[in-house]
């Protein structure tokens, strides 16, 4: 009987490549796909799959954090992550957040496979590259640099609109694609300026440039995804 899987990307090419590669197999079937986050967290909750494979890098709610968000309400479905990029910030993240597998987008079609079939059993995957670099670096024992930052006083909420906000998006803008009252937005961003110390969007951008958790860092300017 095949498992039952759902895919999340902002790229609809990319989702068709999938579907093409998952088609040919008999050991899974699609159920449904998404293009963002927060419709990804309701179409699960609608169709209840086995598996979800998530794009990293989605409009709004990134995946890391959709992963977060799905669980809270699906908590039996199995996440594997899907990104360009294999840095080890994003891969510890999405591993915290709950995912079960971390697959670069440069897999082959059985790399691929492989992961989601693992997935699916109910074990955990890394592609190679992946796990090389996590193991360089517990070896070299900076896995975790600091006991803690000042931006884990957080919560997931809070990061996700210091994120948007590091981003250029207003408070407006936050408010409409993260479904919250304007007022709301205005008060996490107070809350966020007195935990973090800093008195201006400004401080609050450069810390979350510094800590990497907004895509604007990165030096050729893309997106993570």
């Amino acid at each position: 009987m095949p498992c039952d899987i759902v895919l999340v990307d902002d790229h609809k090419l990319v989702r068709d490549g999938i579907r093409t590669i998952l088609e040919r197999s008999p050991d899974f079937r699609v159920v449904g796909e998404a293009d963002n986050g927060a419709d990804a967290v309701q179409l699960c909750k609608k169709t209840n799959p086995e598996v979800v494979l998530m794009d990293i890098g989605l409009p709004g709610m990134n995946g890391i954090e959709a992963t977060t968000e799905l669980l809270r309400h699906c908590p039996g479905v199995k996440v594997a992550i899907l990104s360009m990029y294999d840095d080890e910030n994003s891969v510890v993240s999405a591993i915290r957040s709950g995912a079960r597998a971390f697959v670069l987008k440069k897999a082959s079609s059985g790399e691929l496979l492989d992961a989601l079939r693992t997935v699916a059993r109910g074990g955990s995957y890394l592609s190679s590259q992946v796990s090389d670099k996590l193991l360089q670096r517990i070896q070299r024992g900076d896995l975790e640099t600091t006991d803690k930052t000042a931006l884990e006083q957080l919560s997931p909420r809070e990061l996700q609109v210091l994120r948007m906000v590091a981003e250029g998006k207003t408070s407006k803008d936050i408010a409409v694609m993260l479904d919250l009252g304007l007022q709301t937005v205005r008060s996490y961003r107070k809350t966020m300026m007195k935990k973090l110390g800093v008195n201006n969007v400004a401080g609050l951008t450069q810390l979350a440039l510094a800590a990497g958790i907004t895509n604007w860092n990165r030096p050729d300017g893309n997106p993570t995804g």
